[in-house]
């Protein structure tokens, strides 16, 4: 394990850098200043994440341009009118009525807190291992208003599926991990870095599974919870580090 440590390390340095941001959906929270529109933005694109990264990017841009480039303004003070626009809006199987019902969850958030970061934090304590429980809080609380569409359920992931959450896990991992590189952005200080789980794809789990990281074959919450035992056994304080690494060599092709 020490000499996989070693490797891992290395590799965390070669892709946690500025560089990385470019052409992945991060850069999208990374063209705005303020905590609360990186947020909404991130939080948005995160949950679009799934296809080519380019196709997510594109996406992302075309959210920005609706919400007049200041995503927060956008959400608390836009009125019923200024939803139209996003009548227009798809991104694979995420279509105009998820949109909807998204603008209006935002809405009714934002206009009672100022951060995104209470509705995980307040299902999470200090002593729970992972952020689990905060992904099946945030979930049900999502769906709490009455006008939640069934349709939009599939669009926010929950362990009660066994799903691996990977989209959320990886909008956790930019709000929460903080170092030096400034990839991640360490908003958040509710949630510990150390109870972070990996974004888990068909990318990391590949590798993870060459690395004997993974040994469950399929990518569900068992397997999430599998690889986030063995990061921890890895780096205790910052398990998710080793997303860049398993991610950035899946992506790059690397072979071991």
């Amino acid at each position: 394990m020490k000499d996989i440590k070693a490797y891992l390390d290395e590799k965390v340095a070669q892709y946690n850098r500025p560089n990385f941001i470019k052409d992945d959906p991060i850069s999208l929270p990374h063209s705005l200043s303020k905590a609360a529109d990186r947020e909404i933005i991130g939080f948005w694109v995160a949950v679009l994440a799934w296809g080519r990264r380019a196709s997510i990017i594109k996406s992302g841009k075309r959210l920005l341009e609706l919400m007049d480039y200041a995503p927060h303004d956008f959400i608390v003070n836009h009125e019923e009118a200024d939803r139209k626009a996003f009548l227009d809006f798809k991104h694979r199987t995420f279509q105009p009525t998820d949109a909807l019902y998204f603008l209006h969850w935002l809405q009714q958030y934002y206009q009672k807190e100022d951060s995104l970061e209470q509705a995980f934090a307040r299902h999470l304590g200090p002593e729970d291992e992972h952020v689990g429980p905060a992904l099946l809080g945030f979930e049900q609380d999502f769906f709490a208003l009455e006008e939640a569409p069934q349709r939009t359920r599939k669009h926010i992931a929950t362990p009660a599926r066994k799903s691996a959450c990977k989209r959320l896990n990886m909008f956790l991992r930019w709000m929460v991990r903080r170092d030096e590189a400034g990839v991640d952005f360490g908003l958040w200080r509710q949630i510990s870095p150390a109870q972070l789980l990996l974004p888990l794809d068909v990318h990391v789990g590949r590798q993870a599974r060459t690395l004997g990281l993974l040994k469950r074959t399929k990518d569900d919450w068992a397997a999430c919870l599998e690889l986030g035992q063995a990061a921890r056994t890895l780096s205790a304080e910052d398990p998710a580090k080793y997303d860049f690494a398993l991610f950035g060599m899946g992506v790059e092709g690397e072979l071991l």
